[in-house]
């Protein structure tokens, strides 16, 4: 039986563990990844962190990391799959919009899903949790709260959250096709958290990601009522292995935008 409330409590030590860097005087160290992407020291240190304590909570379960790997996820029915520092760029910039995320994946032959997630967001210690069978709740100032997604009703505006920096042909074609809304901008996984919070209706995202960036949110999703779904239109899974990259996907706080997202992939 894993213990997820220690699973939150990594997180939040990670993300203590990120804010003491972010908050230092002193120049972040960046370097840049074979794919362009920014590393700093606080993803390693954050990495660190998180790796050896879910070691010390089951060493039988592997690790996929943004920043690394341990052990064979293929010889295993779960695996954590990390993101010790979702949002550099946001970390950088220093505006508070980056999270830890932390899910617990379940393998169906060579394909994974989301059964448990975490994400925290370090400066506001916020802390978002849920799953599959746990229902999912947020947590800020020693407050557990349960959220559950947005039930929208016709005459409301449909709320739709959008990346603070990447943002294209295909958002805004997708925006224009919804109609009426309200567009919210935010950084990280924590767009699909406010679906999840009930503050935001959709999250569609056109951009280049990885299984990492949004698993986690993914299970918060689910454990609060929403979707997330693929261009085809089923529940988005992963691969952790051969290509870890993600197809484009939709988090919603139910299915009715579902033909609409279908119909925009080939737009």
């Amino acid at each position: 039986m894993i213990n997820f409330e220690a699973v939150s409590t990594i997180a939040s030590e990670a993300g203590d563990t990120i804010l003491n860097i972010y908050n230092r005087k002193t120049p972040i160290e960046i370097t840049t990844k074979g794919d362009q992407s920014p590393l700093t020291e606080a993803d390693l240190a954050a990495d660190k962190v998180i790796t050896e304590q879910l070691l010390n909570l089951d060493p039988k379960i592997p690790i996929v990391s943004e920043e690394g790997r341990v052990g064979d996820p293929l010889i295993s029915t779960y695996c954590w799959l990390v993101d010790p520092l979702d949002g550099t760029k946001e970390f950088i910039k220093r505006n508070g919009m980056f999270t830890v995320n932390i899910a617990l994946m379940c393998r169906d032959g060579m394909r994974w899903k989301p059964v448990f997630g975490v994400v925290h967001a370090p400066v506001s210690k916020t802390t978002w949790l849920g799953g599959v069978d746990i229902p999912s709740e947020k947590r800020l100032n020693g407050q557990s709260t349960s959220i559950f997604i947005n039930q929208k009703t016709d005459n409301e505006v449909t709320r739709l959250v959008a990346s603070g920096s990447h943002r294209g042909e295909k958002d805004e074609s997708f925006a224009e096709a919804i109609g009426e809304h309200e567009l919210i901008r935010m950084g990280s996984s924590l767009k699909a958290c406010i679906v999840a919070e009930g503050s935001a209706d959709l999250y569609p995202r056109f951009g280049p990601t990885s299984c990492w960036d949004i698993a986690a949110a993914h299970a918060v999703v689910t454990g609060a009522g929403g979707v997330v779904i693929g261009p085809e239109g089923t529940t988005l899974d992963y691969d952790l292995v051969e290509n870890v990259l993600n197809p484009y996907f939709l988090v919603a706080a139910d299915s009715r935008w579902n033909d609409l997202w279908v119909a925009s992939q080939t737009s």
